[in-house]
């Protein structure tokens, strides 16, 4: 070892931030209201606190450009966010504005395909992220709670599909009896 090696400094404050009992119970918490993670035990939930990566924004910042790689699951801890889509001609539609304890690129886990709309901060944001490779890990070690995890993918994608098809019979039939219809 060398002699003028010396131990890193650490900061408690860094250390700590995300660290406390307080916040791991209320992540705990935010977690197991997640549809994702609904069929999951506390013990299954603390394993997977393991791993989240903790991420700050700043208002304005993007966290993710629409056609990204698709990476992981959001979750708010603090702050707003709103999700839009460029659809033509630098037209952009919100799709979203959302707020503490709402959770947005679940798809990512699912496809790993790029991302349809941008996040941005709307406020400053504390996010909290698992990333794909990090679950997929996580899947193959606990296939138990991976069921779990994936049947909780299956409920949302499936109340997903059930209000685009409302929407879609809404404007269908709006459009045939001659309705004028703005999205």
């Amino acid at each position: 070892m060398e002699e003028n090696y010396k131990e890193p400094e650490h900061n408690s404050f860094w250390e700590n931030f995300f660290n406390s009992s307080t916040e791991k119970t209320d992540l705990q918490k935010s977690l197991l209201s997640i549809p994702i993670f609904k069929g999951l035990g506390r013990r299954d939930c603390a394993a997977l606190i393991n791993l989240i990566h903790h991420r700050i924004y700043v208002a304005g910042e993007y966290i993710f450009y629409q056609g990204d790689p698709g990476l992981g699951i959001y979750l708010i801890r603090e702050g707003e966010v709103e999700i839009q889509r460029n659809i033509k001609d630098g037209e952009i539609l919100t799709l979203a504005n959302l707020q503490r304890g709402d959770f947005f690129g679940e798809l990512a886990l699912v496809d790993g395909e790029k991302r349809p709309a941008s996040a941005i901060a709307k406020s400053d944001c504390k996010l909290a992220v698992i990333f794909k490779p990090d679950l997929d890990e996580f899947i193959e070690k606990f296939p138990k709670k991976g069921i779990k995890i994936l049947e909780g993918f299956s409920k949302i994608i499936a109340a997903r599909l059930r209000k685009v098809n409302e929407e879609y019979y809404e404007v269908k039939s709006k459009l045939k009896s001659g309705v004028h219809y703005e999205a």
